[in-house]
């Protein structure tokens, strides 16, 4: 499953859970473990999927992030053919966000957390965090989209990006 496929299907899922949030029922449950499978799926696909996919590939020390940083602060940012590093680290964020999600999602059914306030309070919170993370996401693609002079948004939508050229990062 190519990870373009996996990243959509999140963002379905996760606007979907957000509407159903307020309801009392199943769907919300089943649109958050079927989430969680996604990202299941977002792992496996991190070891054997294309290089642009792995984890490896995009995430770096917190040193070259900030350099990257800089550069963009400065207007002076590579453009990358995959993730850059800021988006590498988004990407581990949201991630980790849905996963938390998930886990808190079913603990708060559990007979030992059952009726209790603070997993909900907890929940929520990680929830809101997540809307935090997925507008500062889309700014940083409309950011970058503009300052690189590319659709990212259509890449990901096709997959496909014009090829390296001088000084991108491959």
């Amino acid at each position: 499953m190519p990870v373009r496929l996996i990243h959509w299907a999140l963002v379905f899922s996760i606007a979907t859970a957000w509407f159903t949030s307020g309801q009392t029922g199943v769907a919300h449950e089943y649109i958050g473990y079927g989430a969680g499978l996604l990202v299941l799926a977002r792992l496996v696909w991190s070891g054997v999927g294309n290089r642009y996919a792995r984890f490896g590939q995009f995430l770096k020390p917190l040193s070259a992030t900030l350099d990257y940083v800089r550069l963009v602060m400065r207007a002076k940012a590579p453009r990358y053919i995959g993730h850059n590093p800021l988006g590498g680290w988004m990407v581990v964020a949201l991630i980790s966000c849905v996963a938390l999600l998930v886990l808190t999602g079913w603990a708060m059914g559990t007979d030992l957390l059952w009726g209790y306030a603070w997993p909900v309070r907890v929940h929520i919170t990680i929830a809101w965090i997540m809307v935090g993370l997925i507008g500062l996401h889309v700014a940083g693609v409309l950011f970058t989209s503009w300052q690189h002079h590319e659709n990212l948004a259509k890449a990901m939508l096709t997959g496909e990006k014009p090829v390296a050229g001088p000084g991108d990062v491959d």
